[in-house]
């Protein structure tokens, strides 16, 4: 088994490489190339709480189980700490040999408190005293019982010494939230700052009167977050998420970060405390968490620094002068996102809230906006009297504090809420309006692969699928009778859900592709997804490439499928493309005898979505937006700019241009070609001249 398949862990750790990949590249502007740093930064946070600390839970259970690849959690954590040892190498060196000598060339970089005026330290000074100060909880690192420090926040500690009795010992300071890392500098030029840790360091001091600060040190402390609800055991499933979260900043280290100048004394302090062993610990010479650094790449300003900004395109099946409900009704509409606005799906829930031919709304929630404009218009719906459910998924890992808080407000407007399915997450993207015309109820829906999030809609590439069609709208029916009435998933008339049809749908494709390359016919695969890690999917997979089958796959992250020749010679090819927009939508096609079969979905090809999560893959079967889909799907393979190949071991190379090839980039393409639509849309309805008719 171990020979057939690359270990999940890993090949996450090489999809983190591609992003840092993006950072290297001196093309891109300094605060793009900024971003990409921050984000493999923040990338390993939730990979530490979550991949290692579930791994550490495993270890220190005794299990030896091995995992696809053949490591058990002990040699997987092994590989871990290594492939990350050489990461953060790398993370660094680029922080200091080219990040920040452009930011200096730019006047951008934090300066050091030693390079400070006088007047300028004293106003600093009084922003600690004022804003800062009153913030700061100082806890004895001597105590018989070590303080709880909390998880993922920047630390300080201490070491002091009485200055009358001469008596050393040790303190921690955690540095408050709500503040700006960057702290702005006093100063004719435009944008000077220093560290927020660096004041702080500073003017520790003034915390611990009648003691001398004899040394410091940040630090910060990665905890546990992969703690499951006991749903058996839950009476109440929103009480119990709050006790989640409470536990979660408090558990079991997974990871400590020390700033390479403490001294060794408190440096082995910090770890007793937080119980860090050395495989635990890393020495980091530089600024504690990149990703605070996220917020200067969108920052206003300098936009000389910056990329050229990409905006979102009105859809040219979307007529703005008429209700959504007539747009829809005029014939499905695709959106491809963030290309296309997600404006169309605003629309729908909105104007559904308003209109006195609507009668209910079903949807599902699974992360969504800060100051979501769903929830405001699901409450305005309910307020005014129309049936409104949502079900409302309190597992969505590191958003269930949100999800609580925008479930109760829901609740407080007259939404009926369902907190999920015991025992599954529900990560469907779909939402049903039930409209009354001419005295009949027609049903219309959205199914999408992407989060019903304003926000993230205009940074992730995902397809919104809006249709009336009977049969998928009596599906929608009853798909939110089998998640809220707890009846079965069952009989359904084109949607798969999981966990019930999805895989073996898939898998009986899968088939039908291999056998017909078995009897000499045409067989092709063709996918784009997140992640591949299901076994079951990735043996179909190499049964059909041994049988003759066509299979090339898009996978941004995971993929524990082996790519290189087959024994017959036949290459499962994966390419994983990483650019501006974090690439999200999940679309299948099967050639299936030249009746092309494409679907869309909220899964991706991996066990907890097959087999552990409520997900649904939809049909596309309209003529025009099946071939839309189709293409999407096929400019991922041409992309020879930002796609790179994945290798047989599970690493990856850049695709090579070929000699006279032109250079083609995905998301480029299909930035212009948006464009160009919404141009041409635009210029034929300027010209089409409608006479005012007196009603």
């Amino acid at each position: 088994m171990s020979d057939e398949y690359i270990n999940r862990e890993l090949s996450w750790l090489e999809f983190n490489q591609r992003v840092l990949d993006q950072a290297v590249r001196t093309d891109l502007p300094l605060l793009e190339r900024l971003k990409f740093l921050a984000i493999t930064a923040s990338n390993l946070d939730e990979f530490f709480m979550v991949r290692v600390g579930g791994l550490q839970m495993l270890r220190h259970s005794g299990s030896r189980v091995k995992d696809i690849s053949g490591l058990t959690p002990t040699r997987q954590l092994k590989a871990i700490r290594s492939r990350v040892g050489r990461m953060i190498e790398d993370q660094y060196r680029l922080f200091h040999e080219e990040i920040l000598p452009w930011m200096e060339i730019n006047g951008i970089n934090p300066l050091a408190m030693e390079d400070l005026s006088t007047s300028q330290k004293l106003t600093l000074e009084q922003y600690f005293n004022n804003q800062i100060f009153p913030l700061l909880t100082p806890l004895d690192m001597d105590a018989p019982e070590a303080p709880a420090l909390p998880s993922l926040k920047l630390l300080m500690g201490v070491e002091l010494r009485d200055n009358e009795t001469g008596e050393m010992r040790s303190a921690v300071v955690a540095l408050p939230d709500g503040l700006p890392r960057r702290v702005p500098v006093p100063s004719a030029e435009a944008e000077r700052y220093v560290m927020l840790e660096d004041l702080v360091r500073e003017c520790i001091g003034t915390v611990f009167p009648g003691e001398t600060v004899l040394s410091s040190a940040v630090f910060r402390v990665t905890r546990n977050g992969d703690i499951a609800v006991q749903e058996e055991d839950a009476l109440d499933l929103a009480d119990e998420m709050e006790e989640v979260l409470v536990a979660r900043k408090f558990s079991e280290c997974v990871r400590l970060e020390v700033e390479s100048s403490a001294p060794a004394p408190l440096h082995d302090k910090i770890m007793r405390i937080v119980g860090a062993g050395k495989e635990e610990t890393y020495d980091l010479k530089g600024p504690l968490m990149l990703s605070d650094f996220m917020e200067m790449a969108f920052a206003p300003g300098n936009d000389q620094l910056k990329v050229e900004q990409w905006s979102p395109q009105p859809s040219p099946s979307v007529d703005p002068a008429v209700s959504i409900f007539e747009n829809i009704a005029g014939g499905d509409i695709l959106l491809n996102h963030p290309y296309e606005s997600f404006e169309p799906v605003l629309r729908l829930v909105e104007e559904a809230a308003e209109d006195p031919d609507v009668i209910a709304i079903k949807q599902v929630l699974y992360r969504t906006a800060r100051n979501s404009r769903i929830v405001a218009a699901l409450k305005k719906a309910a307020e005014s009297g129309k049936q409104v459910t949502a079900l409302v998924e309190l597992k969505a890992r590191f958003d269930e504090a949100r999800n609580l808080e925008k479930a109760e407000e829901l609740q407080r407007s007259g939404v009926q809420v369902v907190y999920g399915v015991k025992g599954l997450k529900t990560h469907a993207k779909i939402c049903l309006v039930v409209r009354r015309e001419q005295g009949m109820l027609r049903r219309y829906c959205h199914f999408g692969t992407g989060n019903y999030n304003e926000t993230t809609a205009k940074i992730y590439t995902d397809i919104s699928y809006l249709t009336c069609d009977d049969q998928l709208g009596a599906d929608a029916s009853q798909f939110f009778n089998s998640v809220t009435g707890r009846t079965k998933l069952m009989r359904f008339r084109k949607l798969y859900p999981s966990p019930v049809l999805m895989k073996a749908r898939l898998i009986e494709l899968i088939e039908g592709e291999a056998e017909r390359a078995r009897q000499g016919e045409p067989a092709r695969i063709s996918a784009k997804m997140n992640s591949l890690q299901d076994v079951e999917i990735i043996d179909a997979l190499y049964r059909a490439a041994d049988a003759g089958v066509d299979i090339e796959l898009n996978v941004r992250g995971i993929c524990c499928l082996k790519t290189g020749p087959r024994p017959n010679g036949k290459v499962i090819r994966v390419v994983s493309i990483v650019d501006r927009y974090l690439e999200h939508a999940r679309i299948f096609f099967f050639h299936h005898g030249g009746n092309h079969q494409l679907f869309i979905a909220s899964a991706d090809w991996m066990t907890r979505n097959l087999d552990k999560r409520v997900e649904l893959m939809v049909p596309v079967t309209n003529g025009k937006l099946a071939r839309r889909l189709k293409s999407i799907l096929d400019a991922c393979f041409r992309d020879n700019v930002q796609a790179c190949n994945i290798l047989p071991d599970g690493t990856s190379e850049h695709v090579v241009r070929k000699k006279g090839q032109k250079v083609f980039r995905l998301q480029q393409y299909l930035t212009k070609e948006a464009r160009r639509l919404a141009k041409d849309k635009e210029r034929e309805r300027q010209q089409m001249l409608e006479p005012h008719t007196p009603h």
